[in-house]
């Protein structure tokens, strides 16, 4: 999943000595408006080679105007298809940095909301197998957050609704300029609805995993017989992960390390908020209940 950054820093290298050849062989006889007209025209023939889906042949592209582009009325639009060609070649690492780079340094770019989606679903790619370091997993969780506060949309039924009346009238009156603009806007609204819905169920995804994560850990420290360890993992899961799959298992596991740890009013109060949470497991635990029970009254 990660791509190695060799080729791009090569590339860059390369750019930069290219770009300081020009400007010093050039920059006192060239008029700005030629500089310019360069950059457009350069600029033009990138956004085709995206617009084509030549994804790789665009990168390559858009990175030469990123040098040249710094102040200029496209910086914005070169930094952002870059990062989405990163992307549709699965350089999320260097997706994420150009997208964090709009953010940052342009805010208030028309293209603001867009990167913000864009920097998080480039870490949720990021995010690594169960077991490794889970920071890009977090990353994504925050960014997917973020997002959802900073653009917020709370009445997607209407939003939904116009699209389809629009849709409607349009096959009546095809011709209708008010109908046609109504929908173009009501469709772009529907998109910002799909990546808001994304953004929920990407959250609720990678927090099922980050606890699955956790509660391996706590079963591995359980193996080796590192009973205080993984009480300590199966807290962090309940206490941080309550909402996912895997809270049922981490108070079981916990409750099996009180009762190895021989902490029995721990495990009768932990196995009582348990069986109030999933009282159907009554008959279940009634074995593990019983022996805290006669362990207590030693």
């Amino acid at each position: 999943m990660y791509k190695p950054v060799t080729s791009f820093l090569l590339r860059s290298i390369t750019m930069l000595l290219a770009v300081g050849v020009l400007s010093s062989g050039c920059s006192s006889s060239k008029p700005a408006t030629s500089v310019n007209d360069a950059l457009k025209e350069n600029y033009a023939r990138a956004a085709k080679l995206y617009e084509n889906k030549e994804y790789q042949s665009a990168s390559v592209a858009f990175e030469t105007l990123l040098y040249t582009s710094p102040a200029t009325a496209l910086e914005d639009d070169i930094v952002y298809l870059l990062g989405q060609s990163y992307y549709h070649t699965e350089q999320y690492l260097l997706a994420s940095d150009m997208f964090f780079r709009l953010q940052q340094q342009m805010p208030l770019s028309p293209y603001a909301r867009a990167s913000q989606f864009m920097l998080a679903k480039s870490y949720e790619q990021l995010s690594p197998p169960v077991g490794l370091d889970q920071q890009p997993t977090r990353k994504a969780i925050e960014n997917f957050s973020l997002y959802m506060e900073m653009y917020p949309m709370k009445d997607s039924a209407r939003v939904a609704n116009d699209v389809k009346t629009y849709r409607e009238l349009l096959k009546i009156n095809p011709d209708n300029d008010s109908y046609k603009q109504r929908y173009a806007t009501a469709s772009t609204q529907f998109a910002r609805v799909d990546s808001l819905r994304y953004s929920t169920k990407a959250i609720t995804r990678l927090r099922e995993k980050l606890a699955k994560n956790v509660i391996t850990v706590a079963r591995e420290y359980l193996q080796f017989r590192k009973f205080k360890a993984a009480e300590i993992f199966y807290n962090e899961l309940i206490e941080q992960y309550g909402d996912t799959s895997y809270l049922q298992q981490a108070i079981e596991g916990k409750i099996e390390v009180l009762i190895a740890r021989k902490k029995w009013f721990d495990a009768r109060l932990t196995l009582e908020q348990y069986l109030k949470r999933f009282p159907d497991k009554e008959k279940q635990m009634q074995s593990l209940k019983n022996k805290i029970a006669q362990n207590l009254k030693i």
